[in-house]
């Protein structure tokens, strides 16, 4: 074994180091009475020729590389992962050149004078390269004609074709445009279905490699010889049923997908392509591109990243989905060219994509001295983080002691609570029903109760007096509703409130031994990332309601958050702990975008039980749109659904209906259905595969005609636009997943009153 594994790792790493890749000129395993030699020789032309990437379910890959031990450069400093560079025409994708954003036109690629008019606006609006969709040879032919009138109009820009199910059509097209951008599931597997594939041994899975060779083989060897660059792009909602009946719907079997047509490149001595690992579930995204980066560096090889959530939606939604997958790949510096994914014009999707780029590189320390610095002040401590799996820390939530006279269990949540952040101005005889709602309580003459979106508990800093009984009252019958109150204890100890949370610093809790304040029913503790180890195992003994973490400005909200959450698996501390996230933007999208990375890529680790959004030096935001906001974070990073999940398509030249208007409708009729998860394809590509997570889905199948799906079965067939919405509400009442919407009671008398 010791010397297969030496030859193994010669063959695997010798040839493609960075400084070796390119003298890289194929290898053909040679078998002669049982014996085994190597020998240079042609480029390999046939699947059994070529040397492919050892299994993974057989043991054998571990065996001989030993278990993965990274997918980013640094755990503790932000720092680009090292690739190698990869040329788009001008551009050039890697660690060494700037992020790459780009975004996809949604014209018909056959309209060449409008799709020519859409580049432009997106070249001129800042995007490095556009992506261009290609059924056939029509619009291959169109291509030619796209990338010669932008040459006329002093456009450079690069163009990617985005190819499925078509590798002749794949020949044509790579003539006119700078990249390829080939789906492992469809390129050369053809239409996907979900019929059960067995596969008994390792062996019967390969067989069927040689169709993949041949499809590909051609198409390699016309970029190489054109210098065109590629993306393997992987997509969850596509996966081939020979990789879906292999490895299941899952990240392995996207990694597994992509590494098999990485080595046919490979064999042919082609290096000159990216990797993407996209899906509208940000966290099977996001474990797909780290076990991708992993895999990456046992193997020795170093190719660039495309990030992207696909089918992330519109409005905030979309640009928090996305901040949530893009972001937390960026913070671990991984990632070199963003595409944010919106159901909205090309254009509007760069301002979220430059962003994010932003915030990535102003991570970075070797860019960034004050970065440097945060990351540096974060204390030592072994990240012990399983890239592999999934698992979310659950903290422990309330229990109700007997005595007590209010339910405490309601404080928090066990899918993820939003806590809101209230000042004594909201409490007012005036003010108190519209804080009702935007607490998102039901009210009934009058009187709050808690709803499905309701705030868990409210952060009060400055409470009104108890000479202020009309304020009192409302802090009261909040607290009634088990809405818990988090007061700073030094003003509880000024000005008791009965069944109030008493709130200290974990410092300031030890030296008072978890005394509470008269009235206080609870304690909670803050958090700020610089406690010592043995300060922390304090918090077992303080059994608070719960922690609000707010690291300190000193060092990274990351990497210190990390360490505490990595105490806490240590020494056992369940307490559940709620991000505290402080902000002074006025704008809604950088909000978005703030929130996904910094919270969602503490949630994408599992960490984490809740989301406070305090406003600092202004009130831009009102609470309800704060809690909304909150509650959207949760959705996005697969916690607590309060409202509709819509996995919505950002159209493309092969979109069937008008995808904008057509998810508007469908937003709005069915928008109110919490736990319900609707796909809304503006055509097949990806239709039934990213549907895999959805209910139902609302796919385009032929101009004007819409199919109706079931999870991954069609119920219904060729529906006309006009009627699709209706019957789409009509299947989810069959399915018994409809509720009527609820009306606003007319209480407003009530309230005057």
């Amino acid at each position: 074994m010791t010397n297969f594994r030496c030859l193994a790792l010669s063959i695997l790493l010798g040839f493609s180091s960075v400084e070796n890749v390119d003298s890289f000129t194929g290898i053909s395993p040679i078998r002669n009475n049982g014996f085994s030699t190597l020998r240079m020789s042609t480029l390999p032309t046939t699947a059994s020729e070529i040397v492919w990437t050892p299994s993974i379910k057989s043991g054998a890959r571990d065996e001989i590389l030993g278990p993965i031990s990274k997918y980013c450069e640094d755990l503790k400093t932000v720092t680009r992962r090292k690739t190698r560079t990869v040329e788009c025409g001008p551009i050039k994708f890697g660690s060494e050149h700037p992020i790459v954003r780009q975004t996809m036109a949604t014209a018909n690629t056959a309209d060449v004078d409008a799709t020519v008019d859409q580049i432009i606006r997106c070249a001129d609006k800042g995007f490095d390269l556009v992506r261009i969709t290609v059924q056939g040879r029509r619009e291959a032919n169109a291509c030619l004609s796209i990338r010669e009138n932008l040459f006329k109009k002093g456009y450079d820009i690069p163009l990617c074709a985005d190819m499925h199910f078509q590798p002749k059509v794949a020949l044509m097209v790579a003539e006119a445009v700078e990249k390829i951008r080939i789906n492992p599931g469809n390129f050369a597997d053809g239409t996907k279905d979900f019929d059960e594939h067995i596969y008994e041994t390792e062996e019967e899975y390969a067989q069927e490699r040689g169709y993949l060779v041949e499809g590909m083989i051609p198409l390699v060897e016309k970029c190489k010889e054109l210098n065109r660059a590629m993306r393997i792009g992987t997509n969850h909602g596509s996966l081939s049923s020979r990789v879906l009946s292999f490895y299941g719907d899952t990240p392995r079997g996207m990694v597994e997908s992509a590494i098999e047509f990485a080595d046919i490149c490979r064999s042919q001595d082609y290096h000159n392509f990216v990797f993407s690992m996209k899906a509208s579930n940000p966290l099977v995204m996001v474990q797909a591109y780290r076990l991708l980066a992993a895999e990456q560096y046992r193997l020795g090889w170093d190719y660039p990243l495309h990030l992207g959530v696909t089918e992330a939606g519109e409005g905030e939604d979309g640009r928090m989905k996305s901040a949530i997958g893009i972001g937390t790949l960026l913070a671990d510096g991984v990632g070199d060219t963003v595409r944010v994914s919106l159901t909205e014009d090309p254009e509007f999707e760069y301002e979220p994509c430059n962003r994010l780029a932003e915030i990535a590189e102003s991570r970075l320390a070797a860019k960034n001295p004050e970065a440097a610095a945060r990351q540096a002040a974060t204390k030592p401590y072994d990240d012990t983080r399983d890239i592999t799996t999934f698992a979310r820390r659950q903290g422990t939530l309330p229990e109700q002691k007997e005595g007590e006279n209010v339910d405490v269990r309601g404080y928090l949540h066990r899918d993820g609570s939003v806590l809101s952040a209230v000042t004594p101005e909201m409490l007012t005889k005036e003010n108190i029903q519209y804080l009702y709602q935007e607490l998102g309580c039901k009210t009934a003459v009058g009187m709050p109760f808690k709803d499905l979106a309701t705030s868990d508990s409210i952060l009060l800093r400055t409470p009104p007096p108890s000479s202020d009984t009309e304020s009192r009252t409302a802090i009261r019958r909040l607290i009634e509703v088990s809405m818990g109150v988090i007061v700073p204890a030094e003003e509880l100890e000024k000005d008791p409130i009965p069944n109030a949370v008493a709130l200290m610093s974990l410092s300031d809790a030890i030296q008072k031994k978890g005394k509470l304040p008269n009235g206080a029913i609870r304690l909670a503790v803050s958090l700020d990332g610089t406690e010592e180890e043995e300060t922390v195992l304090a918090i077992k003994e303080l059994n608070p309601v719960t922690i609000l973490l707010k690291p300190d400005a000193s060092v990274s909200r990351l990497h210190s958050s990390r360490r505490l959450f990595e105490m806490f698996k240590k020494n056992d501390i369940k307490s559940t702990v709620i991000h505290h996230f402080t902000t002074d933007t006025d704008n809604s999208n950088e909000l978005a975008l703030q929130l996904g990375t910094n919270i969602g890529a503490l949630l994408n680790d599992g960490n984490g039980d809740g989301i406070l959004v305090e406003q600092i030096g202004n009130n831009a935001f009102s609470v309800d749109y704060l809690r909304k906001t909150s509650f959207s974070l949760l959705q996005g990073s697969r916690m607590r659904n309060t409202k509709t999940e819509f996995v919505s398509c950002p159209s493309c030249g092969r979109t069937l209906f008008d995808l904008q208007e057509t998810t508007a409708r469908i937003q709005n009729a069915t928008g109110h259905l919490p736990g319900v998860t609707v796909a809304i394809m503006g055509c097949i590509v990806n239709g039934p595969g990213e549907m895999a997570d959805a209910d139902f889905g609302y796919v385009g199948t032929l101009p004007g005609k819409v199919d109706l799906y079931y999870g991954k079965e069609i119920v219904k067939k060729s529906i006309p636009n006009d009627d699709a919405v209706d019957a789409l509400i009509d299947l989810i009442k069959e399915y018994d997943m409809w509720k009527d919407k609820e009306t606003e009671e007319e209480e407003e008398p009530a309230l005057v009153s």
